[in-house]
C-alpha cells in the first residue's frame, strides 16, 4: 500500500502527537509500504527529506502568534500560506495514495488532505489525540463553541473512521462528533519501545544537581488539560514526609498556573523546570526517577505509558476500563487517583517512597502491561489490518 501519514505536528517537534504519527510512519514503512509524511514546516527542518525509509514534506506555515493567554500554544497553519492547497494535492496526486492517515480533528492540514481523500473516494484514518476541553469554564466554552460551529462540520462532511485511543476519547467523539462503533476503531496510543532499549544518553541527577533524594518527574508540556496542579497542591503534605524530594517539570509551559500556585503553597523551591528535552533524553529523565505522574487532570498519554514501559513507578488518572480490550488493575499493572485529587496523589506518592520494594514490583508489572498491550508493532499491526480492510472495500466500491 501507498500510505499519506498527515499531522502538523512531527518531529524535530517533540509531543505525543508528533511522535506517535512518525512512529507509525516508520512502521508501516518497515514492513514494506510507501510513506509519504506530510506536516506543517517547524524551525530548521528540512523542508523535505527523505527518513527512516519515508519521505517527509515540511509545508510552509503560519506560526499562531503568542498572545500572552494562559493557552497559548506552539501551532503553525500551513492553509494560511498562499499556494499550500495546491502544493498539498500536488502532492497526494503525485504519490498516489491508497490511504490516508491523519492526525488530529482540528489540524488543517488534516482537512485539506481530509478534502482530498474525501474527493477521490479514499479511505483515511483520523486520529484523536487532544481533547478540547478545560476546566477552566471561560476557554471550555470556547473550546465546544469551536467543535461545534467548525470541527464537527468538517468531519461530518470528510466521513473519516476514527482512531480513538481511550474511553475519555470515545466519551469525548461521541458527545461533540457523534461517533460509533459503525465508524471507530480503538486502538491504544502507540509507545515505541525500540526508544528505551538504547543507552542512556544523560546522567540528569548530575545534570540538575538532584543528589540522592527522592525525585518525582512530570514530563509533558504544560497544557490547562494537563495543569499540574494536583502535584502542586500535593508536594506541602509530600514534604512533610519526605523532606528532600524534588520535582522535575519535564515540557514547555504554555499554562503557568501551578508556578504561581507552588509559591502560593512555599513549595517552589522543589520543583525545577527544564523545558522541553529531545526524545533521545526522555528515558534518561525516566531512569533519574523514583517516581513519575503526568496525568493527574484525567488521562493517560504516552508520556505515562513510556514512564511505566520504562520500569518506574507512574501514577495516572483514568478508570480501569479505560482502554477497550486492555485489563488495567489498580495497585498491580497501574497506579490510579481519581482526577484532579491532590489527597490521593500525596497518599499514593508517600506510600510509594516509603515502601521501595512494592515501588519496584508495580513498576515491573506495569511495564510488562504495556508492552504486551502499547507497544509499537502492536499498534501498527492493528492500523496496516484497518487500511487493508478499508481499501478492499474502497476497491470494491469503485
Amino acid at each position: 500500500m501507498r500510505i499519506a501519514v498527515v499531522n502538523n505536528f512531527f518531529p524535530p517537534r517533540v509531543g505525543g502527537s508528533a511522535h506517535m504519527a512518525a512512529s507509525l510512519a516508520e512502521q508501516y514503512a518497515a514492513r514494506g509500504h510507501e510513506v509519504l509524511a506530510i506536516t506543517a514546516a517547524y524551525a530548521d527542518a528540512p523542508a523535505d527529506e527523505t527518513k527512516d525509509g519515508y519521505r517527509v514534506v515540511r509545508l510552509p506555515a503560519v506560526k499562531m502568534p503568542q498572545l500572552g493567554l494562559s493557552i497559548d500554544f506552539d501551532m503553525s497553519f500551513a492553509s494560511l500560506r498562499p499556494g499550500n492547497w495546491r502544493r498539498l494535492w500536488k502532492l497526494l496526486d503525485e504519490f498516489e495514495p491508497d490511504a490516508i492517515h491523519l492526525h488530529g480533528q482540528f489540524f488543517d492540514l488534516s482537512w485539506l488532505a481530509g478534502l482530498y481523500a474525501r474527493r477521490r473516494k479514499l479511505p483515511m484514518l483520523l486520529t484523536i489525540h487532544t481533547l478540547l476541553i478545560s476546566d477552566n469554564k471561560l476557554y471550555g466554552g470556547v473550546f465546544r463553541f469551536l467543535d461545534t460551529v467548525l470541527v464537527n462540520p468538517i468531519l461530518r462532511y470528510l466521513k473519516p473512521r476514527y482512531v480513538i485511543l481511550d474511553k475519555l476519547g470515545v466519551d469525548y467523539c461521541v458527545e461533540r462528533y457523534g461517533t460509533s462503533d459503525d465508524n471507530s476503531d480503538y486502538f491504544p496510543i502507540a509507545v515505541d519501545t525500540g526508544n528505551f532499549e538504547k543507552p542512556l544518553t544523560l546522567d540528569v541527577r548530575a545534570e540538575h544537581e538532584l543528589g540522592d533524594g527522592p525525585v518525582i518527574v512530570s514530563l509533558g508540556h504544560v497544557i490547562p488539560l494537563r495543569n499540574r496542579l494536583p502535584l502542586v497542591e500535593a508536594l506541602p503534605s509530600i514534604l512533610d514526609k519526605h523532606p528532600g524530594v524534588k520535582v522535575l517539570v519535564v515540557g514547555r509551559v504554555y499554562h503557568d498556573v501551578f508556578l504561581k500556585r507552588a509559591e502560593e503553597l512555599g513549595v517552589a523551591d522543589a520543583i525545577i523546570v527544564t523545558g522541553a528535552v529531545p526524545k533521545a533524553d526522555v528515558p534518561a529523565y525516566f531512569a533519574a526517577a523514583d517516581i513519575v505522574t503526568h496525568d493527574l487532570n484525567g488521562g493517560c498519554g504516552t508520556a505515562s505509558l513510556e514512564a511505566m514501559l520504562s520500569g518506574t513507578a507512574t501514577i495516572a488518572s483514568v478508570t480501569e476500563d479505560n482502554y477497550p480490550g486492555i485489563e488495567l488493575r489498580n495497585g498491580e499493572n497501574i497506579l490510579l487517583v481519581r482526577p484532579d485529587d491532590s489527597e490521593a496523589v500525596a497518599n499514593t506518592v508517600i506510600e510509594l517512597l516509603d515502601d521501595p520494594r512494592k515501588r519496584a514490583l508495580v513498576a515491573q508489572r506495569e511495564s510488562a502491561m504495556v508492552r504486551a498491550n502499547f507497544g509499537l508493532d502492536v499498534v501498527a499491526e492493528e492500523h496496516l489490518r484497518t487500511f487493508e480492510k478499508l481499501v478492499t472495500e474502497a476497491d470494491v466500491l469503485r
